[in-house]
């Protein structure tokens, strides 16, 4: 798509304990602009946090021509994405990924977590945080 506008996203999901309190979360890099939102729930897994992240992110972008660098430490989520390897759990956030993704112009990289990349780390730290928070709520 010529002319299409382009953001970079981070994504990255943490668990407390597998499964326990989780979170989520994602960073857009718009230019000079970055918007951050994360969220978590009670009892999950690592697995679906790290899904559940690239699909809140995409819900941002529904009915926005853009095209999207998504960049995750989970190679689960990069290749299960990519259908490189199959799908075996999670199969509801996996249809959900689905439908939010169909109309999106995706780019996938994968990052080493806890690697020094600065916009990992930002997501992980804010994944980390909403999971505590998830945990005192217990």
């Amino acid at each position: 798509m010529a002319n299409e506008a382009e953001v970079c996203v981070y994504t990255d999901g943490s668990c407390l304990t597998n499964p326990g309190p989780g979170g989520w979360a994602f960073l857009v890099i718009d230019g000079e602009n970055e918007v951050a939102c994360s969220g978590g729930e009670c009892k999950t897994t690592n697995n679906r946090m790290e899904l559940r992240a690239v699909i809140e992110a995409l819900h941002y972008f529904q009915a926005t021509p853009v095209k999207i660098h998504l960049f995750t430490d989970s190679l689960l989520v990069l290749n299960c994405a990519q259908r490189l390897w199959k799908r075996k759990a999670n199969l509801d956030l996996w249809e959900e990924f689905d439908k939010v993704s169909a109309s999106l112009h995706l780019v996938w990289t994968w990052v080493k977590g806890h690697n020094g990349n600065h916009y990992n780390e930002v997501v992980d730290k804010l994944a980390k945080r909403k999971a505590e928070l998830y945990s005192a709520l217990k």
